[in-house]
């Protein structure tokens, strides 16, 4: 029974939550279950039978026709006056809401609750009881009761838009969801200073959503309502009406902070396998909505959309699936636009589900993008996506590469839009404390090297991949190469079978120059380095130790112009330690057989450009005899006497200049001869 005051509506009796009806044609003392069969409880025998699969009604006529319009027709239509069976297998709501319906036409009182009212307003739609038939009819009276009692409660609001669930889609047709849901949306916008009603809230332990299993928290004067107060009441809705509330919420203008940490806290009920095991409530929940436990799925709970495909004759796992990728791919699509309106790591673990249950690509594709937006707030162990392709590698690298990409696209927008630039100021400070792009792409690039390590132990990793990623990132973003170098060198031990030239291009990713003196302390010990990375980084080691030296020891001298490069090589060794100066003396032993063995190659490559170039010589000649004829031997030879004349008769001299004329003039007649 309702606890509300009696209402008079046209002079009907509506009160109490009390439906009654006031003609009584067949008077009866109610209604009697006998098995599974229900009969009137009077004298006059029955002369209709109802029947919902195995379950029967043993009515008589006249209280249905007078009242149901469907009953008419079926009857009436039929031309069987000696009709006495209908089945209404079809009736939304079901044999329940029937026995209600049927109550009403013999006048007996019907209680209407929250959990009843959606089924009877549908059945009496579906028996077409207007107010045609007679004056207060059960369309009206249910529409009635919805309109002014359940849509003003909020508890009421959720356990109809929760009944309706049944009932599609005579509840959609009826606007019975689009009502509640506005009613929830107003309500949860409300200032929650002026909340009056009572409301679930979220228990330290959630073993089920039934509302006779949840301790009502009631505000009081001295009790604050807090803003994430309607959370664990909208949690029980299904995912298609929750979509609706959400999408009533925002059109209200809430916060895109409370819509997030809403939408997180129905991810952790009903998407069991999205919270780490043994983790409880997580952080970002906890943070914004007030935290939810992780094992709020029990036995009797088990989540998704378990009663709508109850019955089906599919595996169950495949069923979960099903109604967990339902799930996923309704709250991408309503996640609010915003930055930082859920965390990362929600979305990482969003998106491992995602994939692990092929949800749509164009879905994952715009998730990947909400990951890059805010992709420096991420963690290692929310980044390990495994990869579900057989044959690949273990983690999901090719992943990983593109959600780089899309904060770099991010980054890159951000810094050339005045208007996002201005945004990301506005929010500089907030609880997530944002630094400016510089520090989130140094921020990224310890996560990128953090996640290089780790997957390097993959065998299966090609180095090209490895290399990619590892090169993603604009040298601003590293500092220091220490976690670039355990990459490296993680990768170098779980392929040892690499080639020369391979370990010199997986070392050319990173810059010695950058090492730590740790780093570079331990690089030069490192057997599975090239001998070049080795002697660059002994370099950049002995460079750094002395400038490190050299600047305290002027600091200490109190010399105010000092330079920290020290260019004379002597006094650089001297103020290096002993350990060190046999290093660098080793190094300087290895750097001279390289010289020399340099000197070598050059030698031997000019000795074989000689031979090279005599061998073309010979080989030309060879081919001109080939080529030649006599008469062309004979003219070559004429040629060459032509030109050894006057170089002759220049080293004779000016002395001699007379005799040289003649012997010019006698020259045609000599060349006739030799023709001749």
């Amino acid at each position: 029974m309702w606890e509300s005051e009696s209402e008079s509506l046209g002079g009907r009796e509506y009160g109490n939550g009390v439906l009654t009806s006031t003609k009584h044609t067949v008077k009866t003392a109610g209604f009697e279950l006998r098995g599974k069969s229900w009969y009137v409880a009077t004298d006059i025998p029955s002369d209709l039978l109802v029947q919902f699969g195995d379950v029967h009604f043993h009515l008589h006529k006249y209280p249905l026709l007078s009242r149901s319009g469907r009953m008419n027709r079926l009857i009436y239509d039929s031309r069987d006056p000696d009709l006495n069976k209908i089945a209404l297998d079809d009736l939304p709501g079901g044999p329940e809401a029937f026995e209600l319906a049927a109550k009403f036409c013999y006048g007996i009182a019907v209680d209407l609750t929250a959990a009843n009212i959606s089924g009877l307003r549908c059945a009496a739609e579906y028996l077409e009881m207007t107010e045609d038939l007679e004056e207060g009819n059960l369309i009206f009276k249910t529409e009635a009761f919805l309109s002014y009692v359940v849509l003003s409660s909020w508890r009421d609001s959720i356990i109809v838009l929760k009944s309706c669930e049944k009932l599609s889609p005579w509840a959609e047709n009826l606007q019975i969801v689009r009502r509640c849901s506005e009613s929830i949306a107003w309500k949860a916008c409300a200032n929650p200073k002026g909340i009056r009603w009572a409301y679930t809230g979220k228990p330290l332990k959630v073993s089920s959503p039934k509302w006779n299993d949840m301790k009502d928290s009631s505000p009081n004067r001295n009790h604050q309502v807090p803003p994430d107060w309607w959370f664990e009441d909208v949690s029980i809705l299904r995912i298609d009406h929750f979509v609706r509330v959400i999408t009533a919420i925002k059109v209200k203008g809430m916060r895109f902070e409370l819509i997030g940490a809403a939408i997180m806290h129905y991810a952790a009920k009903w998407l069991p396998g999205l919270i780490r095991e043994g983790c409880g409530p997580t952080d970002e929940i906890s943070s914004s909505s007030g935290g939810s436990n992780s094992n709020s799925s029990s036995s009797s709970w088990k989540g998704g959309l378990h009663m709508i495909v109850a019955g089906t004759k599919d595996d169950p796992t495949t069923v979960q699936s099903k109604d967990q990728r339902m799930i996923i791919e309704s709250l991408i699509s309503i996640i609010p636009p915003q930055k930082d309106s859920v965390s990362c790591s929600f979305l990482l673990r969003l998106l491992r589900m995602a994939n692990m249950l092929k949800v749509a690509p164009a879905l994952v594709t715009e998730l990947e993008k909400r990951v890059g937006m805010q992709f420096e707030q991420a963690t290692l162990a929310d980044l390990l996506i495994p990869t579900y392709n057989k044959g690949e590698t273990l983690y999901d690298v090719d992943l990983v590469q593109r959600l780089l990409e899309h904060f770099l696209v991010q980054e890159q927008t951000e810094s050339s839009s005045p208007s996002r630039q201005s945004f990301s100021d506005k929010h500089m400070y907030d609880g997530t404390q944002r630094g400016n792009g510089t520090s989130a792409k140094m921020r990224v690039a310890r996560l990128v090297d953090s996640y290089l390590t780790e997957v390097a132990r993959d065998r299966n990793l090609s180095l090209t991949k490895f290399q990619v990623l590892a090169e993603a990132l604009p040298e601003s973003a590293r500092s220091c190469d220490d976690g670039l170098y355990r990459a490296i060198d993680s990768y170098l031990k779980a392929h040892p079978t690499l080639s020369e030239h391979e370990r010199k291009r997986l070392c050319r990713v990173m810059d010695c120059q950058k090492l730590s003196i740790d780093a570079c302390m331990h690089a030069a010990q490192n057997e599975r380095l090239p001998l070049r990375v080795v002697v660059q980084v002994l370099f950049s080691e002995q460079v750094k130790i002395s400038n490190t030296i050299a600047t305290n020891s002027l600091k200490e001298a109190g010399d105010g112009q000092y330079q920290p490069m020290i260019s004379n090589r002597k006094t650089l060794l001297e103020g290096t330690p002993q350990s060190f100066q046999e290093g660098w003396a080793t190094a300087k032993k290895d750097i001279n057989t390289l010289k020399f063995e340099l000197e070598s190659v050059k030698a031997k490559y000019l000795e074989l450009q000689n031979d090279m170039e005599n061998l073309q010589r010979q080989f030309d000649k060879i081919s001109k005899q080939k080529q030649t004829s006599a008469w062309t031997s004979g003219w070559k030879k004429l040629s060459k006497l032509t030109k050894m004349t006057p170089l002759e008769n220049h080293d004779i001299g000016p002395q001699i200049s007379t005799a040289a004329d003649q012997q010019t003039r006698k020259t045609p007649r000599r060349w006739r001869n030799s023709i001749s």
